[in-house]
């Protein structure tokens, strides 16, 4: 056997010393993409918009002057008109404001207090206003879609699902509803969809994504949200690990030392520069992080996070266009995006 492993060797034109194919340990990523082929599994990544006649994207609110002119009323539930975009987030210009290098540290410092109870929940809560549209000559105006997700896995398989329309701005309220691909209103907390799944259940429905317990180091867990989330070119670009971060959300509520490693990862990564201080749509105040360079498609949108100013938790991201996208009836300034998420 040995004499065979070194003909083996020598036939070999690739080094076992040198280079990317060297023998060495397996990094996450190929660890991950190993025990998916060995568990019939496959990482799951977040499904991209892609432009077509009819186009439901992650959009939010429209300029101030939009919205004072978009009280639409849609056939549904109701008679009062159902609010069709909230306004986009303002900074306040007198809040002082602080770098992510100063919330990494704050939020590093609250994690080295934490206990072994304090570790990452699986599940999560999700508030997102999420605008749907159509192209073309006679296309209706874009529509926002408020709706409240709650998802949540235990440690024994069970877990459950609940999305309802509602927008927390306007209690009460009719909402729009897109109801596969026919705008309506319903009322406000009208269940769209529940589901509860009993013990065991869990392999079934999630992937390695919800089974991937995410890292504590700010660079392997860029690495895993890379794999785990991103696209053909994982998270090379600040969008695509924004994008990725957002799916990760959705998976995972983080605890405080997976948020110590979010901030930190997203004070390395570059490109966000210090906003200031906003307060979101739940009332919330934030410490807001810009990026508003080359989104790798049309560079026509800008990416907002924002972050709790005391313990560095994801509190919302927000995307707003910065060019007018005509087929859409989209101009500049209007917000693509937003979600805010909730323990």
């Amino acid at each position: 056997m040995t004499e065979e492993l070194e003909l083996l060797r020598q036939a070999d034109p690739v080094s076992a010393d040198e280079g990317p194919w060297r023998d060495r340990p397996l990094t996450l990523r190929a660890e991950a993409r190993l025990q998916a082929l060995t568990a019939g599994d496959v990482p799951r990544g977040r499904p991209r918009p892609v432009r077509r006649r009819r186009l439901v994207m992650g959009l939010t609110a429209v300029s101030s002057a939009a919205v004072a002119a978009l009280a639409l009323t849609f056939s549904g539930a109701g008679s009062s008109p159902a609010v069709a975009a909230p306004v986009a987030l303002a900074l306040h210009a007198d809040a002082p404001s602080v770098s992510l290098d100063v919330l990494a540290r704050r939020a590093e410092a609250r994690a080295r207090t934490a206990g072994a109870a304090d570790g990452p929940r699986r599940g999560s809560h999700l508030q997102s206003w999420y605008m749907s549209m159509e192209s073309g000559p006679d296309a209706a105006p874009p529509v926002t879609v408020p709706e409240e997700r709650i998802t949540r896995w235990h440690d024994d398989g069970s877990g459950s699902e609940l999305v309802v329309a509602t927008d927390p701005r306007h209690p009460g309220r009719p909402v729009i509803h897109d109801n596969d691909g026919h705008w309506q209103t319903v009322s406000d907390g009208k269940v769209l969809h529940r589901k509860t799944y009993p013990a065991g259940s869990e392999g079934q429905h999630s992937g390695l994504a919800s089974r991937t317990k995410p890292s504590t180091d700010p660079a392997a867990l860029r690495e895993q949200l890379s794999w785990l989330y991103g696209g053909p070119d994982g998270t090379r670009t600040t969008p695509q690990l924004l994008s990725a971060l957002s799916s990760f959300r959705q998976e995972w509520t983080p605890g405080p030392r997976e948020t110590a490693a979010v901030v930190r990862m997203l004070a390395d990564a570059g490109g966000l520069r210090q906003a200031g201080v906003v307060t979101d749509r739940l009332g919330r105040r934030g410490q807001a992080y810009v990026y508003d360079g080359p989104d790798g498609a049309t560079n026509s949108t800008r990416q907002m996070v924002i972050l709790d100013p005391r313990t560095g938790e994801l509190l919302g991201l927000e995307i707003t266009f910065t060019k007018d996208e005509p087929d859409f009836k989209i101009t500049s300034g209007e917000v693509m995006s937003y979600e805010a998420w909730m323990p």
